[in-house]
């Protein structure tokens, strides 16, 4: 069954709707560890996307933990200041490495269409963003966080039909702040805290804060959007 973000266009709230605004940014990024490794200095268990962070460290992709892996993934975390850096491979450090890789090799399948116009593109694979026209990036690639099993964010070809900046979502009772719309209740918006959770969001392309508020001066209403893969775990 279609959820309401699916199928429902949005409704226009009754005048601006006032949305906090961070006062400061992320001091670090916390990841999600099972309780039983938490306390560890070098976790034995494998994480959730152990195959996945393996794969972008240049380890052996067996997806088994092993003290060699611990040590490399432990040394990743350390210096992108992940807390605990205790070599489990969990959501958020496969979120960074996958963007630290993207910033060297941006679609090396050449999933985004090139085209003489601006493209949102998005993919749900690395669960990743980026904005270009032609083959000029005029928006930098950024982590973001896609629809969720039951929720899934539609793929295709999608066009940003309706803006709003600070939005109010009628269907979930929360803010969207700087919501692009491009296919029904779904949209591009920004959202407080992590992004790189176990789940995924309710079909919206979820961006941190300050990179949703970028995306508001790059984006205008009928510019394209172009969305492909599918979010890991969905």
């Amino acid at each position: 069954m279609d959820t309401p973000d699916q199928v429902l266009p949005p409704l226009q709230p009754e005048g601006e709707v006032p949305v906090p605004v961070p006062q400061e940014e992320d001091e670090g990024l916390v990841e999600y560890v099972p309780r039983s490794a938490v306390a560890a200095a070098c976790t034995a268990r494998t994480g959730t996307y152990q195959r996945r962070v393996e794969r972008l460290l240049g380890l052996t992709a067996d997806g088994r933990q092993s003290q060699a892996d611990c040590k490399a993934i432990k040394a990743f975390q350390v210096r992108e200041k992940i807390k605990p850096a205790n070599g489990y491979a969990g959501p958020v450090t496969w979120a960074r490495a996958e963007l630290l890789a993207a910033r060297k090799s941006l679609d090396p399948g050449k999933r985004c269409p090139v085209k003489k116009y601006a493209v949102a593109c998005v993919d749900l694979d690395r669960q990743l963003m980026w904005v270009q026209k032609g083959k000029k990036v005029t928006y930098s690639v950024v982590n973001v966080r896609s629809g969720r099993v039951g929720y899934a964010t539609r793929k295709g070809w999608h066009t940003v039909y309706w803006r709003h900046k600070n939005h109010w979502s009628s269907i979930y009772d929360t803010p969207m702040p700087f919501a692009q719309f491009f296919s029904g209740g779904q949209a591009f918006h920004a959202v407080y805290g992590q992004l790189a959770t176990p789940t995924g969001s309710r079909g919206c392309v979820n961006l941190g804060y300050r990179n949703a508020e970028k995306l508001w001066g790059v984006l205008r209403k009928g510019d394209r959007v172009y969305i492909w893969g599918k979010r890991p775990g969905s």
